[in-house]
């Protein structure tokens, strides 16, 4: 039998429930807040430098009269900036 809207929202509210309670009970440490630091910060450098790579790979192959470069960097750090809003959202 398939769960009904209500069931479905009286279980994702228990479900965000105790993961805030857990979250409370566990203190990060120093060493757990420097990871997550390290990942958020990851997760906004590599689509980062991926932009610039691959947008200098067009501006050498297929010159255009806008940068590849920029227009890629740009979209790069949007695309890391919206993981580390996921990636920060789902952490709480």
């Amino acid at each position: 039998m398939p769960e009904t809207p209500e069931q479905r929202m009286i279980h994702d509210v228990g479900a965000k429930q105790e993961r805030m309670l857990r979250a409370r009970r566990e203190r990060r440490n120093w060493w757990g807040a420097i990871a997550i630091v390290g990942v958020i910060g990851w997760s906004v450098v590599v689509p980062t430098l991926a932009g610039v790579a691959v947008g200098a790979w067009l501006d050498r192959h297929y010159p255009q009269s806008f940068s590849w470069t920029v227009s890629l960097l740009i979209a790069g750090l949007a695309i890391g900036c919206a993981t580390a809003w996921l990636r920060i959202k789902e952490d709480k």
